[in-house]
């Protein structure tokens, strides 16, 4: 049975024990780790860092550059050494841990955040 696709959070679901979608379930808990509690570093680098650390997570501004370009608003989240991205949908809670603030993402993009 072919798995179907979660419309909120794109995980893929449906399948039977010993199903051959482990590829999928692999893909879901990446995603899972990388976006669920979500917290980030920062959000107006237009730049990678030079030395990320596997589980370090961005927002990527409008203007960034090299791997982010053409990603705005996107989660960038450095997982086994490369970066994997994430189109946040509206409703969505972040921790920006620089300014100590916590953002919601609108039709319109990110929040500028309240302090907590």
């Amino acid at each position: 049975m072919p798995a179907s696709t979660h419309p909120n959070l794109p995980l893929a679901y449906n399948w039977t024990l010993g199903d051959p979608y482990k590829t999928e379930m692999d893909a879901n808990l990446v995603m899972l780790g990388a976006i669920v509690c979500l917290s980030v570093k920062d959000r107006d680098l237009t730049t990678p860092p030079a030395s990320p650390t596997d589980g370090d997570r961005y927002i990527i501004p409008t203007g960034a550059t090299g791997v982010w370009a053409g990603k705005t608003n996107q989660i960038a989240a450095r997982i086994d050494g490369a970066w994997q991205y994430y189109i946040p949908k509206v409703g969505w809670l972040c921790y920006i841990e620089d300014e100590e603030k916590l953002t919601a993402y609108k039709p319109a993009g990110w929040s500028s955040g309240i302090a907590i």
